[in-house]
């Protein structure tokens, strides 16, 4: 993608969205330029990656607008922390008046009536939806296509992925157009897209953050596995967001009130990093080994005291993923894929050999081996037993106040299609996102530059439940020593100019 904004628009859209509202409180960015410039970025780049499904920009306009004149009104101490910095929403959260298909077909037609508690509380701290991106078919694939919308593309190369299912998130805010939004994960879609398009994206303890007004749910409401979280295209606004996120809402269960410490707080030295270079089983490439080995000797030259770690059960990665997922949930996947009707994946597969499905690929074939393991009670047993054992050690390694650093895929951004096609082969690489749901660890996802081919580069950076301030703050360790987020833009820029 080569779309350049010019020079003054660039500025902008590089900063944080904390400086983006400080200069705003100073009076020296108005909400209504904050939110423009942004508009015309997602304008610019839309076409290209179409990350952006449903627009408001008629309706920001009026709030950035409003935002200005109340800051002129009560001044810069009574308005709240993100006033008049424009954002974007995953689709599938309800926002008032935008769609909330989650992909799916059967559900084009449902408009938000109301406000995810999620995204009231973004807009409640003062931010201003710009509109909301786009998703895999219900949440549950790791590129974001579907036939409601169709397919997002990497801002740094379109012929690859975004991620799933927040890959259309991902790539806007990667692409100028957002300085942060809002994205959940249940397998790896917080983490997943961050990483291809070179951001930063932080997946909450289970239970800091309420799941409530996404679609879908897993319909177990004790469970942890799901979370919402932010993303951003820079590190110091990981965690006021999720403090704005964080707390009870009175519906979801699962969401408790829990301590959150401060990342500003957190100091390095002294502190455990276990560095876990794979599962033994799927390998990474040389390039993100290299660039986690380059994480490993930062956090070392910091005071952190590093030690090497393998862990046999991670072998299972995947299959641990798909137990746990399968006990959280009650409602099978090809009701859920026929919005409450029973789904026949065999016809399915033949309409969509003709063109005629209205579902995805791998949509299909999730609802088809989705009962296989309520066939096998004893298999799922023994992996629940083995994903709890792999949680007691990595406890035990990390100590009350360390990290683990962890492969988030086995390479950059795939071309289109081959993720699909190494789940066919049972070579399922997201899982090394997935465990760590499984887990219930945070995990915050730290892009590390760009590769030999222009394409985001990145590890998470794991700890122990209500660890979240600690994860976070190496993550803005890292974005100094290495830079953070690479804009598209600048990046072709500097193409274009023969700089290296």
């Amino acid at each position: 993608m080569t779309t350049e904004p010019k020079s003054a628009d660039q500025v902008l859209l590089t900063l944080s969205g904390s400086e983006l509202a400080r200069r705003i409180r100073q009076g020296k960015l108005s909400s209504r330029d904050a939110v423009e410039t942004h508009i015309r970025q997602i304008e610019a780049t839309n076409p290209t990656i179409r990350a952006v499904v449903k627009e408001r920009f008629d309706e920001a306009r009026r709030e950035a607008l409003a935002a200005d004149e109340l800051l002129a009104r009560v001044g810069p101490d009574s308005v709240p922390e993100f006033h008049g910095v424009p954002c974007t929403i995953k689709e599938t959260f309800m926002l008032t008046g935008m769609p909330n298909s989650a992909g799916l077909v059967a559900r084009k037609h449902i408009v938000s009536e109301s406000d995810a508690p999620a995204v009231q509380r973004f807009r409640n701290a003062g931010a201003i939806p710009l509109g909301v991106t786009n998703t895999s078919e219900l949440a549950m694939w790791m590129e974001s296509f579907n036939k409601v919308y169709g397919r997002t593309n990497n801002p740094y190369d379109p012929t690859r992925i975004v991620g799933g299912s927040s890959g259309g998130e991902a790539a806007m805010i990667a692409a100028g157009g957002s300085p942060f939004g809002l994205g959940s994960d249940v397998g790896g879609s917080i983490r997943g897209p961050c990483f291809f398009n070179g951001i930063f994206g932080h997946k909450s303890s289970g239970g800091l953050v309420p799941n409530t007004g996404q679609y879908p749910m897993l319909d177990n409401h004790t469970t942890k596995m799901l979370v919402a979280g932010p993303m951003a295209r820079r590190a110091e606004d990981l965690m006021p967001l999720l403090r704005i996120l964080a707390g009870p809402d009175g519906q979801d269960a699962a969401c408790v009130s829990m301590p959150l410490g401060d990342s500003r707080q957190v100091t390095l030295g002294g502190r455990k990093v276990i560095n876990v270079v794979d599962n033994g089983a799927i390998r990474v490439s040389k390039d993100l080994q290299a660039a986690q080995q380059g994480v490993l000797a930062a956090l070392q030259e910091r005071g952190m005291v590093a030690e090497e770690r393998r862990f046999g059960a991670l072998k299972k990665q995947f299959d641990i993923w798909s137990a746990t997922i399968g006990e959280e949930r009650e409602v099978p996947f090809g009701r859920i894929l026929g919005d409450g009707k029973r789904t026949y994946p065999g016809l399915e597969m033949l309409k969509w050999s003709v063109g005629a499905s209205n579902h995805t690929w791998m949509s299909i074939v999730t609802a088809l081996v989705d009962p296989i393991p309520d066939l096998l009670p004893a298999m799922r047993k023994k992996l629940l037993s083995m994903r709890d054992e792999l949680r007691a050690q990595m406890l035990d390694a990390m100590g009350d106040d360390g990290v683990m650093l962890y492969p988030t895929y086995t390479t950059t951004a795939p071309k289109h299609y081959l993720p699909a096609w190494q789940a066919q082969r049972l070579h399922m690489p997201f899982a090394y996102q997935g465990v760590i749901n499984a887990l219930d660890f945070p995990a915050t996802q730290v892009p590390l530059g760009l590769d030999r081919h222009g394409l985001p580069l990145g590890v998470q950076v794991i700890s122990k439940p209500g660890n979240d301030h600690v994860t976070i703050a190496v993550a803005e360790e890292l974005e100094r020593a290495f830079g953070g987020w690479v804009p598209p833009f600048q990046r072709d820029a500097n193409k274009t100019s023969g700089a290296s």
